[in-house]
Parts: structure tokens; C-alpha cells; sequence
């Protein structure tokens, strides 16, 4: 089946191991120095490694893949636990061969994967106005074709939350990147700035809520802008916190 997966980059990885003790389905492994995607159906495609890697070298990618298989992940894990796996996935270790039934192991681990752009949606139920995936600032690429000319959403994810007509009033026509400064703990002004300097934005409108931590997001995304030293029309739109519109 056709699915989303995520691609490891061979060439940007420096072999940290941070991926590794970030993916929760034990889906990737070291081989030879470098992060490696271990079988297609221990993935989720939810990306939980992508902001583990200080290089960049993970990103989605749409391709031919094995569902992914709950069932065989418990099982892998349970022997990853009790050090029983079939394999030694540490540095130099080529035997990455794993059980889980029937289920066909890859045949591309060492082929470059073909890489594919983040998607862009069209709306698939009535009332949505979601037009791009991933949504998360920490997960989404920093260059798709998306941002071409787009109308960028900046929302502190609170925002869509608190205001009933978010889709059709904010999304609507426009990229969305969410995000919490404070429970993610980051701050977004060196990647908000990157997409910004990397592609041609027509306009940036932020949504965030009254609350003072919401202010984090407004103020990386104001620095990000004068850092690319570009000329971006820009609004912020404040939520209190019982609906309503405040400016």
C-alpha cells in the first residue's frame, strides 16, 4: 500500500542514536555508523524521530510500504526489552533481520528511497480546511512546494481549540503550523526564520491566546521575519480564553 514513512538521509546522519531511543515501535536501528529504517511495518509514519535528529536527516516521504503492524512492533519490543532480538542493530552490525510472521521484511534498506515533498492536501470532509501535512512546527520541512506563494497560519495550537470558525476564518486558504512555545519547550525563531528566508511567503497571520505563554509564539515568528529581512504583511489575532475574537 501507498502510505507515509519516513526516509532517512545516509548522508546527513552522524549516527547519534538519537532517533533510535526516540522511536517508541523500535523501528530503527544503526547499521554501519548510520540510523537506519529497520522494517516498514515497525513504522507508524507519525514521525516521532523527526525532531529527535539534530541534523535534519530524517523527513516523510509517500511510498509502496507494509501497513504498518502493531502486533509484530509488541513483539519486537518485547525481545528488544529482554535482549533476545534476532539481530545486533548496534554500529557494523549488517544481520538486521527480524521475526514478525509473515510479513515481508524490506528489500531497500540500502537503496536510496525515492524522496517525496511533504504533502499537500485537499480538504477530505466537509468543514475541513486543512491544506498541508505535517502540521507541527517541530515536525514540518523547512522546504515544500507548498509554501510557494502561500498564506502562512502561524497558530499557538490552543487557538484552534478556543474559536469555533477556526478552519473557515483562519485556515482556510492558507498553510498551517502549530505549535506551543511552552509545552514544547523550544524556541521556533531559527526554523520559523529558515522557512521564511527558504521560500517566497505572501503573507503570515499568527492566532494565539490571551495568555502570556502564548506570547512566545508572536515573538518568534516578529524575529524570524526581521531575520530574513524580508518585507512579509503580517497580522496577529488574539483568542480570549472563553472563544472570543480580542482584537
Amino acid at each position: 500500500m501507498i502510505r507515509q514513512i519516513i526516509r532517512i538521509d545516509k548522508e546527513k546522519c552522524d549516527g547519534c542514536e538519537l532517533c533510535v531511543a526516540a522511536c517508541h515501535e523500535g523501528a530503527i536501528g544503526l547499521i554501519d555508523g548510520k540510523a537506519t529504517l529497520l522494517r516498514d511495518d515497525y513504522c507508524d509514519g507519525l514521525g516521532d524521530c523527526l525532531p529527535a535528529c539534530p541534523q535534519e536527516a530524517i523527513s516523510f516521504e509517500r511510498r509502496e510500504a507494509a501497513d504498518y503492524d502493531e502486533a509484530a512492533v509488541m513483539v519486537n519490543l518485547q525481545k528488544i526489552t529482554t535482549g533476545h532480538t534476532d539481530g545486533d542493530y548496534g554500529s557494523g552490525s549488517h544481520d538486521h533481520t527480524s521475526s514478525g510472521g509473515d510479513h515481508p521484511h524490506p528489500t531497500d534498506l540500502d537503496e536510496p528511497a525515492h524522496m517525496h515533498e511533504p504533502e499537500q492536501l485537499a480538504p477530505s470532509a466537509p468543514g475541513t480546511h486543512l491544506n498541508n501535512w505535517p502540521v507541527q512546527i517541530k515536525l514540518v520541512s523547512t522546504r515544500a512546494s507548498f509554501y510557494q506563494n502561500a498564506n502562512l497560519l502561524i497558530a499557538a495550537d490552543c487557538s484552534a481549540y478556543a474559536y469555533g470558525n477556526f478552519h473557515s476564518e483562519f485556515m482556510k486558504n492558507r498553510v498551517t503550523l502549530i505549535g506551543c512555545p511552552k509545552l514544547d519547550g523550544i524556541d521556533y525563531t531559527d526554523k520559523l526564520t529558515e522557512i521564511i528566508t527558504s521560500n517566497d511567503i505572501a503573507s503570515i497571520t499568527v492566532t494565539r491566546m490571551e495568555v502570556p505563554c502564548c506570547s512566545g509564539i508572536e515573538a518568534a515568528v516578529k524575529t524570524a521575519i526581521a531575520n530574513s529581512g524580508k518585507s512579509i504583511p503580517q497580522q496577529v489575532i488574539i483568542f480570549t480564553t472563553d472563544g472570543k475574537q480580542k482584537n
